[in-house]
């Protein structure tokens, strides 16, 4: 682990706060990530409230321990994207369909208006879009139980 080249606290209102080596302070700094499915831990910008980047880590898991849990509160605060492990059922195999499944975040029911709502995007990766805009993730459709697979194999 390399050291930071800022330091980062919260503010007494819970706001990230990032101070350079050269002493100048950044509030309500938010990080966001440059590849939020295909590589979530590596990439990762700290914009000020304008919007402009004010640093750059390029992995998270090199940054020490403090550091990297701020920095994972908050972005487990702002994003909300569950994992599907298991889809569970499925009321028709043609859309519009409500879908149950388990995911990191609990079980879920979700409506899938159409087929093109769900997206392949690399080695397998899957991204589901419910009828409300939230979006559901697959990492490795392979990895899925059978079961899930033969229900998302209708879909494909």
């Amino acid at each position: 682990m390399s050291a930071a080249p800022f330091q980062l606290e919260r503010d007494a209102h819970g706001q990230l706060v990032l101070t350079t080596p050269d002493a100048v302070r950044h509030e309500a700094v938010v990080p966001v990530r440059a590849f939020p499915i295909a590589a979530p831990n590596e990439g990762l910008s700290l914009v000020d409230a304008e919007g402009r980047e004010v640093a750059w880590v390029d992995a998270l898991d090199d940054l020490a321990a403090p550091l990297r849990d701020l920095i994972s509160e908050e972005l487990l605060s702002r994003e909300f994207t569950p994992v599907i492990h298991r889809i569970v059922s499925v009321s028709t195999f043609s859309t519009p369909s409500l879908w149950q499944v388990e995911t990191d975040r609990g079980n879920a029911s979700f409506m899938l208006k159409g087929e093109e709502d769900i997206r392949r995007l690399n080695a397998g990766v899957l991204r589901i879009t419910d009828s409300h805009g939230i979006q559901f993730i697959v990492r490795d459709r392979r990895a899925l139980d059978r079961r899930s697979r033969r229900l998302l194999e209708r879909f494909l």
